[in-house]
């Protein structure tokens, strides 16, 4: 699992952001001691600066600031082939599960599916892949019967509207997931986060 920090990684998105006078000053405080400015210190310091302004930003912005609050969901009771149908539909791959009083149950991703076929306890493309030309029987099989509360993960990583950008790149490095749930304090859906709502954050392309 990738533990690094979340600023780091999201180090890899592009553009720029702007770099306050606060952040120099925070940025020249962290190499302490007197600076007889050359070019490698300059270079450290607007290295710093620029970490500075990526936390002051995922410091202020919010989950409800970049979640999508148009959610495809399916009940505990879905059959399996319309979970897939829906999410080859809208080409998603995950989508929140609810019971019947509209509360997040759990959640079903790709990797749910992969785990649950028939492929000797292969969770990946390619292992399944294996299997297959191995000549095995059809892998899908033994979904045929199940529904969506038979494989969905439960319960769901959800998190709040209020929760920081900082908050949510940090869980979905820590808990190696693409996607989470936002609910209310009643655990009614508001919406869902992802790493490609991330992406088009404002810290999307800080390098």
């Amino acid at each position: 699992m990738d533990t690094k920090d979340p600023l780091e990684v999201n180090r890899a998105f592009s553009n720029s952001v702007e770099i306050s006078d606060t952040d120099v000053i925070e940025a020249m405080k962290e190499i302490g001691g007197y600076l007889d400015i050359t070019p490698g210190d300059l270079k450290e310091v607007l290295r710093i600066a620029h970490l500075q302004a990526m936390k002051r930003i995922a410091n202020s912005v919010r989950v409800r600031d970049i979640m999508t609050a148009t959610v495809y969901t399916v009940g505990r009771d879905t059959p399996l082939r319309a979970v897939a149908d829906l999410m080859a539909e809208h080409r998603i791959s995950g989508v929140p599960v609810l019971d019947s009083e509209g509360t997040v149950a759990g959640i079903i991703s790709e990797r749910d599916f992969l785990s649950h076929l028939g492929t000797g306890g292969s969770s990946s493309v390619m292992g399944m892949i294996t299997w297959l030309m191995k000549g095995q029987a059809c892998p899908a099989a033994t979904l045929h019967s199940q529904t969506a509360a038979d494989i969905m993960s439960s319960p769901a990583i959800t998190v709040r509207d209020a929760v920081t950008l900082f908050e949510i790149m940090e869980l979905f490095s820590t808990r190696n997931i693409n996607r989470a749930p936002v609910v209310d304090a009643d655990n009614r859906l508001l919406g869902i986060v992802s790493r490609g709502d991330i992406v088009r954050s404002p810290l999307a392309g800080m390098r």
